[in-house]
């Protein structure tokens, strides 16, 4: 079979190439020229663990162009950003269909991955292939994977398929099912769509409380940590650990899709409000360990550890309002693009060293006599370390 993917992005280049080294033939589509180029280079456009091997594997089904070609399924993967307002700009959706919609043959698949709001396939998607007047499957499937783990995740990972009809879900289940090694379940586009913002929003509300429960320990006197591992003792309890926040283009963006058509929700909000707080918390408590003027080295700006992702990254609030109060401000991060890599240089005369973003690597670092302020209870000596009021308490 043809297929197109709309977008090489995080989670459409390593689809593409799952569906190329399953002998499809796979056509890549993206506007970004320097993308194309790079691709043909036989580079890839971002560290993740096995895609580099997955493109030699597949090379001879993949070839990739800035033009929209014809196929017989096309899978549609684009941004989906969020608007000031915090709702869904589905202007690279539009872009995307509207791209298919010119090339749209009888009988074709499209498929739709973004992570949009509940409904935009049916309402927004649908509208514009309509146009082509031509007769064709049309459904939703969530992506589901993580930074570092995106392949395996992509094959070992339940799939939801949501079609717009029976034959639309059934056609999408064939075609997955070359390389998901996992169930496929079915059910239309708008419980699809829903239950990936539930994936992302549950996670988000959890965070939320880790972090609430952060923010009173320190007030009480308790170390956090040690009370949340006691806790999880319950067996039917687990929380979440607290840290700088929550980052990423999915946790981060994806509950106020979930509650932009409505106003009767108020965990959600709530949630997304706490964990935004939180790099304000950690400015904070770093104004209290140094005085303006005082070189500031923030360690980490990936989102979450260990990938070089840093799309909504809590560390850069914690960044700017550094700069703003009058620190000076040092950047590292192992793994992330066009940062620093020499903690020695970062490190040099700085006050104090804020752990954003919690990399193995900095568990081996030597931070002499610098203070440190650990976000993520990485088990540095001395360190003053979020959630934990106990040591306050004690040295009191």
């Amino acid at each position: 079979m043809k297929v197109t993917i709309v977008g090489l992005g995080y989670m459409g280049l390593p689809t593409a190439l799952l569906f190329a080294r399953a002998g499809h033939q796979v056509y890549g589509f993206d506007v970004n020229a320097e993308k194309i180029k790079t691709l043909k280079q036989g580079k890839m456009l971002f560290e993740e663990p096995g895609l580099l091997d997955l493109y030699k594997e597949g090379a001879g089904n993949f070839t990739c162009g800035t033009s929209i070609a014809e196929a017989d399924a096309f899978v549609i993967s684009v941004p989906t950003p969020f608007t000031k307002e915090k709702k869904c700009d589905n202007v690279y959706v539009i872009s995307a269909t509207e791209s298919v919609a010119r090339v749209l043959r009888q009988g074709n698949l499209v498929i739709l991955e973004s992570t949009v709001t509940p409904g935009t396939t049916e309402t927004i998607v649908k509208p514009i292939l309509d146009k082509a007047k031509k007769k064709y499957d049309l459904a939703y499937v969530s992506e589901k994977a993580i930074p570092g783990k995106t392949i395996s995740e992509m094959q070992t990972n339940h799939r939801i398929i949501g079609g717009l009809t029976g034959e639309a879900g059934k056609r999408t289940k064939e075609l997955y099912s070359c390389f998901v090694r996992n169930e496929i379940h079915l059910t239309d586009a708008r419980t699809a769509e829903m239950a990936k913002l539930m994936e992302n929003t549950f996670r988000d509300v959890n965070i939320a409380l880790a972090n609430e429960f952060a923010k009173l320990s320190m007030e009480l006197g308790v170390n956090a940590w040690e009370a949340i591992e006691l806790a999880n003792l319950h067996p039917r309890v687990n929380i979440h650990s607290p840290g700088s926040g929550v980052g990423g283009h999915c946790i981060a963006i994806d509950p106020w899709f979930l509650t932009e058509n409505t106003k009767s929700a108020k965990l959600i909000p709530t949630a997304r409000l706490i964990n935004d707080s939180q790099p304000e918390l950690i400015f904070e408590m770093i104004k209290k360990l140094a005085k303006k003027g005082d070189s500031v080295a923030i360690l980490g700006t990936a989102y979450k550890k260990n990938v070089d992702d840093d799309r909504e990254s809590p560390s850069h609030e914690i960044i700017k309002l550094c700069r703003e109060y009058g620190f000076e401000v040092r950047v590292h991060d192992p793994y992330v693009k066009g940062v620093e890599k020499s903690i020695g240089k970062v490190l040099k005369d700085a006050k104090i060293a804020v752990i954003a973003t919690g990399h193995d690597i900095y568990k081996d670092v030597d931070f002499g006599k610098t203070c440190v302020l650990d976000c993520f209870n990485l088990g540095i000596k001395d360190a003053v370390v979020l959630g934990n009021g106990k040591k306050r308490r004690e040295t009191k």
